[in-house]
């Protein structure tokens, strides 16, 4: 999820498990810190576009090592502070702070590590858009009025009634994407025998209208469907996968890697003399958040691997894209923007 997320749900964790032991804002701004610090791994360079995508939300996110983690940073706070005394208290609120961090940031489809070093599996349940405004607002008016009120009992219960209800709408969202993708098994493009994988992700910023891929081997079918939609079917657009590209960068160590971490819901592209390998599972035709050169054409017909690949950003202008959103959320006669 965003950082303002990560922010205000630290900060609300923290000072609810703190109380009135701690004043209010001491708890709401570390309890912020803390639960920003796992993503201050996008600063660490691994040596391409690649490696920086799939190595981001590893170690950093890892629940094992948060938790090892926790003890030390509440050690440090609490003697900053002279509270010694809570340092139970603020192992506990520290430890929160950390380990919901990448629990919410597995509720988006981008695969966080969260069992290394037992696994290195990218968990991703897919139900939340990275930015969703609904999750996040309960939680900052709660805080800001905890805040603002300085520790008030009303401020405290206010904050409360934030981590309810955006929790409540964290559940919402994944009965959402199942009733959708209840939908979508009973009105499969192809064969399900044919089905390698179907992904149900929401829409920037809501989880009311949701974009669909069913996966084959050769082709991806992309679809969106509201839960405004009733009956009305999805329309399907067919994108082909480029699969006659997969064995031949087999030997490229970075397209590897990028198949394992989008579950090979991948597509490859030529553009010129450039194979482009792209991320399905974020964004929509044509426009993707990560799409990376991994090869060139060479005069023979061979191909050589990208040393580096390089991400290359596409993306839909802000005000068309919310256009078409607020559209199609009631009416599936909503062409998508090509």
């Amino acid at each position: 999820m965003d950082s303002v997320s990560q922010f205000v749900l630290g900060a609300s964790l923290t000072a609810v498990v703190l109380g009135e032991r701690t004043p209010a804002r001491r708890s709401l701004l570390w309890g912020g810190i803390v639960a920003t610090l796992p993503d201050l791994d996008v600063l660490i360079d691994h040596g391409d576009a690649i490696a920086n995508m799939t190595r981001h939300r590893a170690e950093s996110h890892a629940l094992l090592y948060l938790t090892a983690l926790a003890p030390l940073l509440a050690f440090g706070i609490a003697r900053l502070h002279g509270e010694r005394a809570h340092f139970g208290r603020w192992c506990c609120a520290v430890w929160a702070a950390l380990v919901t961090h990448p629990l919410l940031d597995a509720m988006t489809i981008y695969g966080t590590q969260l069992l290394l070093p037992f696994t290195d599996h990218p968990f991703a349940v897919g139900s939340l858009f990275v930015v969703d405004p609904c999750y996040t607002l309960p939680l900052l008016v709660g805080g800001l009025w905890l805040w603002l009120g300085h520790g008030s009992r009303r401020g405290r219960r206010a904050n409360t009634v934030g981590i309810v209800l955006s929790t409540l709408y964290a559940g919402w969202s994944m009965v959402a994407q199942g009733l959708v993708e209840r939908f979508v098994r009973a009105a499969l493009p192809v064969p399900v025998a044919e089905v390698q994988c179907i992904v149900v992700t929401p829409a920037p910023l809501q989880t009311v209208l949701w974009r669909v891929l069913v996966v084959t081997e050769t082709d991806a079918h992309e679809g969106f469907r509201s839960l405004c939609d009733g009956a009305a079917p999805i329309v399907w657009t067919r994108l082909p996968r480029g699969r006659e590209w997969f064995e031949a960068l087999g030997g490229s160590p970075s397209f590897v890697r990028l198949r394992w971490f989008s579950g090979d819901c991948l597509k490859v592209e030529r553009a010129e003399n450039v194979l482009q390998a792209i991320d399905l599972r974020m964004g929509q035709e044509p426009c993707y958040a990560f799409r990376f050169d991994v090869a060139q054409l060479a005069a023979d017909g061979g191909l050589v691997p990208v040393a580096r690949p390089q991400r290359i950003g596409t993306s839909v202008p802000v005000g068309e894209g919310l256009a078409w959103l607020w559209a199609r959320l009631f009416d599936p006669t909503v062409p998508t923007p090509r």
